[in-house]
């Protein structure tokens, strides 16, 4: 049995439609609302929240393998309770930031969770994802009412990755002898700023959505209101603030692993204008 966990976001859904694609089954998702799951046939749904661990046990019932979002909850006590339940091997979804920016918060709390799961008992895989390309979401509200995406550092260009390309390497990590034990770095196939970004969905949609730069001040005032001082400043940070060859470095893990290449940002942006209109 192989269970993913956030089952109904970006990774976990794609994930979820690859693994019963390719008959990996028997497969499990694990949402919050059950109900209100659209899982492929076949597919269980279990009902959880990493914020209620008896909520967990049932769901890893049985479970040999585990795909993992990491601080979801209190990774130290789902990966307790994945080792009590019999699980032999976890694929975690971390950060590109351990080794790109240390230094900073979100990225030492990654490199802890990394630590618990190899210290675990469990076999482990670790993927480390840059910037992922859903991230264009949070102007999704912006461009819908026909106003200005206001954004720092337009120019710095990231190697954002398609989450369709996490799932598939994760599916291959889950399924396929010869990953555990192995940590891979994630990127797209090229860099791209965010002007970029905001061109190709105006593109897609067939109108022009305005644009402008801001400062790192401002983007911060607007991003400390949901995301707290110091995960703002780690977001500006790596997202033009303080970036380096390590981060910005387009690597060919995806095309590598999984034999396709990676897929674009107008491909994502293909995929979900929807939520732009």
């Amino acid at each position: 049995m192989i269970l993913v966990t956030g089952a109904t976001g970006n990774i976990g859904s794609a994930l979820l439609k690859e693994l019963h694609a390719c008959g990996a089954g028997p497969l499990r998702g694990l949402t919050r609302d059950a109900a209100r799951a659209s899982f492929p046939e076949g597919v269980e749904a279990s009902e959880g929240d990493f914020a209620q661990m008896a909520s967990l046990k049932p769901a890893l019932d049985g479970v040999r393998s585990l795909f993992l979002v990491s601080r979801m909850g209190s990774d130290a006590d789902i990966l307790d309770a994945a080792r009590q339940a019999g699980v032999e091997h976890v694929v975690l979804v971390s950060s590109i930031t351990v080794q790109t920016h240390p230094h900073l918060g979100p990225a030492g709390e990654n490199l802890a969770v990394e630590r618990l799961l190899k210290d675990s008992g469990m076999a482990w895989t670790i993927m480390r994802p840059t910037q992922f390309a859903s991230n264009a979401l949070w102007w999704a509200a912006s461009i819908r009412e026909h106003q200005t995406v206001r954004v720092p550092y337009a120019d710095t260009g990231l190697p954002t990755i398609h989450p369709a390309d996490i799932a598939s390497v994760a599916r291959i990590s889950l399924t396929e002898a010869g990953h555990q034990g192995r940590t891979y770095a994630l990127t797209g196939p090229e860099r791209v700023t965010a002007r970029q970004q905001v061109e190709a969905i105006a593109a897609a949609l067939g109108r022009e959505v305005p644009f402008a730069e801001v400062s790192r001040a401002e983007a911060h005032r607007h991003m400390a209101a949901f995301l707290g001082d110091e995960s703002a400043d780690a977001v500006l940070d790596v997202t033009g603030g303080d970036v380096n060859e390590e981060l910005l470095t387009v690597r060919d893990t995806v095309s590598r692993i999984t034999g396709s290449p990676a897929r674009s940002f107008s491909q994502w942006v293909s995929e979900n204008v929807a939520a732009f209109h």
